[in-house]
């Protein structure tokens, strides 16, 4: 996994929720937003959004629809007020027949840890780090990505540098959570992660497994 295009690859099946809605143009190639609903196995769903150019929706984007998609998990900075946030998306490549044996959202990145991990507890013991990780793109860009890492993997994570060489094998899960304003109001937003399955470091093209 070398170049912008085969160190960040996902493949997700699943629902349409609602009709597509424009996002954006570039370079005449207008581009619309949509969500999808993708089942986890533990009978939960995750609403993921995702970035399709028009040339790609046809008729597969209406709602109710059940599509596959391959592309790349990506992100953007966005302005929201005076301040810039981090926004994740599905850039969709390829649309493909629904295939309901296949795993419904599976993603491998490559990439190098930009932020300190943060290796911590849940009030039930559970190991969980929290690990950023920069994915180069073409044209000399790059995504920022957070992953959530569980368990041994967790530990292991915790005690990699910032600059450590990494693959992960895991999913993207959307996850609701309360954000007190500055006028002592709640709102519901979605966050939007990867927790991962799998890690290895890669070192001189050699990778060693945790």
């Amino acid at each position: 996994m070398k170049n912008g295009i085969h160190n960040n690859s996902i493949s997700l099946s699943g629902t349409v929720c609602g009709e597509p809605v424009f996002s954006h143009e570039i370079f005449g190639e207008k581009f619309y937003e949509v969500t999808l609903e993708v089942a986890r196995l533990s009978g939960m769903n995750d609403v993921l959004p995702i970035s399709v150019s028009e040339h790609l929706l046809k008729d597969s984007f209406h709602a109710g629809n059940k599509v596959t998609v391959t592309g790349q998990f990506r992100s953007y900075n966005k302005m929201v007020g005076d301040k810039s946030k981090l926004m994740l998306t599905v850039f969709v490549r390829d649309v493909l027949p629904f295939d309901e044996t296949a795993n419904s959202n599976v993603l491998e990145l490559t990439g190098y840890i930009c932020k300190e991990p943060i290796y911590r507890k849940t009030p039930f013991n559970r190991e969980i780090c929290d690990v950023l990780i920069a994915v180069n793109r073409q044209y000399n860009k790059s995504d920022y990505i957070p992953l959530i890492v569980w368990g041994r993997n967790a530990r292991f994570a915790g005690s990699l540098p910032i600059g450590e060489h990494i693959s992960v094998v895991g999913r993207v899960q959307s996850r609701n959570y309360q954000k007190r304003l500055a006028d002592d109001t709640v709102e519901t937003r979605t966050a939007y992660e990867v927790s991962v399955s799998k890690l290895t470091v890669v070192k001189d093209d050699v990778v060693a497994v945790p």
